[in-house]
């Protein structure tokens, strides 16, 4: 079983392209996150980072919501990505394939790093959540 699961704070913005494909294009996102050590000895780093990928509407969903700070938990499996560089040289190294995301703080935690800022013309209450409108009860399928 290969199965690797993270919580950490994106080091940049994500890189997104998009590659030709029999069905169109697939967006591409790549971005990397930086993991707090549960125990630091002096001299270590505090972190380890790591690069990860997503695909197709996932990696559109990157390209949309997440920028440089903001704290995600992602599952996805390791793949190993080594090469022989142009000296002949075989160079070690691993991504993780994203299956998915979540948020791990609301928009009010991330301040300016989510893209948009929580106090801007927004009808969201102190908790993030949407004031719903008198009278729209009959048009809400879940209430």
């Amino acid at each position: 079983m290969n199965k690797v699961v993270m919580m950490g704070r994106l080091t940049r913005d994500p890189e997104v392209r998009y590659s030709q494909n029999a069905n169109g294009q697939t967006a591409v996102a790549r971005f990397s996150i930086a993991v707090d050590r549960r125990f630091k000895r002096d001299g270590d780093p505090a972190a380890d980072f790591f690069n990860c990928t997503s695909f197709g509407k996932q990696g559109e969903f990157v390209e949309k919501y997440l920028k440089k700070g903001v704290k995600i938990l992602i599952t996805g499996r390791l793949q190993n990505d080594n090469y022989t560089n142009k000296d002949g040289q075989m160079v070690y190294g691993f991504q993780i394939l994203v299956d998915e995301i979540e948020f791990c703080e609301s928009k009010q935690s991330q301040g300016s790093n989510a893209g948009q800022s929580s106090s801007g013309g927004s009808d969201a209450d102190v908790n993030g959540f949407m004031q719903i409108p008198e009278g729209i009860d009959e048009e809400l399928p879940f209430i």
